[in-house]
Formats: structure tokens, C-alpha cells, sequence
């Protein structure tokens, strides 16, 4: 329900090139997904681990009756470190599917404008490129991630 509010305020208030993220730290980067690609966001949980699961996923976690795969973004990302106490499972939708995100905390909710966005500078990413784009704010950057490129056929 909460969520359901702090998006109707950005979306009133958002011009229409404006892009609405929800940010979060994974280790010591901070990274964003598209609020409208968030279902919502709770408190870790340790996932049910489910043997011949695809790289990068933790196990289930079962949300209000649906089984829910958890990935791990740290692995996914190469960051390094440990879960943090704040830990948080971000549960976003892709095509069909839903997904949960473990992430380390969820900074804010935002609005960029879309002349903030700059393309992610070639050699930053290995592998697939899962960088949507890079912001600049204020001394620090906001990598948003493409979630679509990022789970493949994940979702559909």
C-alpha cells in the first residue's frame, strides 16, 4: 500500500521525459530499476534453496501463495562482501514472471530527468550488458539496471 502511494506522488509530479527509480545498494554501488517494474519490496528472507536452479538463484521464497525465485545480485554483479543486516528482497515483474532481487538496502525513491541518463561507457560491463544507463547525481552515480536483458527469457 505504501508503495501504491509513493508512486502515484512521483507519477504526478514526474515530467513526461522523467524516469521513476527506485534505488538500492548492492555492496558498495548503488543501483536502480524502474518503478513501474516494482511489485514490491520486503524484508530478507532466506530462500528455500532448490537443487538444479539456474546460476545465480538463491532458491524460492513464498510470498502470500506464489513461489517467488530469489537471485542473488551481488554474485550477479561481481560485488564483493557479505549480506548486510538491512538486507532487502526487491520483487519485480518480468514479462510474465515475477522475480525477487536481494539487495542490501532500498535507498529512495526518485525521479531523473531523462537528460541525466547517459549510455553505460563501452568496456564497463562483461559478459551481457545488464546497464540501462548511468546518472549523475550530486558526487555519486546511479547505474539503472535493464532487467529484461539482465533475466533473458527469464520472464517469457
Amino acid at each position: 500500500m505504501t508503495t501504491t502511494l509513493i508512486d502515484d506522488e512521483v507519477e504526478r509530479s514526474a515530467p513526461s521525459d522523467a524516469r521513476q527509480l527506485v534505488a538500492f545498494l548492492v555492496g558498495d554501488e548503488e543501483y536502480a530499476v524502474e518503478i513501474a517494474r516494482v511489485q514490491e519490496i520486503i524484508r530478507y528472507t532466506a530462500p528455500r534453496p532448490v537443487s538444479g536452479a539456474r546460476a545465480g538463484v538463491q532458491g524460492l521464497i513464498n510470498l502470500r501463495g506464489k513461489l517467488i525465485p530469489v537471485v542473488d545480485l551481488r554474485r550477479m554483479l561481481g560485488a564483493h562482501g557479505t549480506r548486510a543486516e538491512s538486507a532487502k528482497i526487491v520483487v519485480v515483474e518480468i514479462g510474465d514472471s515475477t522475480i525477487g532481487m536481494e539487495v542490501d538496502d532500498v535507498c529512495e525513491v526518485l525521479t531523473v530527468e531523462g537528460a541525466q541518463c547517459e549510455a553505460a561507457p563501452d568496456g564497463t560491463t562483461a559478459g551481457t550488458d545488464v546497464i540501462d544507463a548511468v546518472v549523475k547525481l550530486e558526487g555519486r552515480l546511479l547505474v539503472i539496471l535493464d532487467l529484461d536483458r539482465m533475466f533473458g527469457d527469464v520472464g517469457h
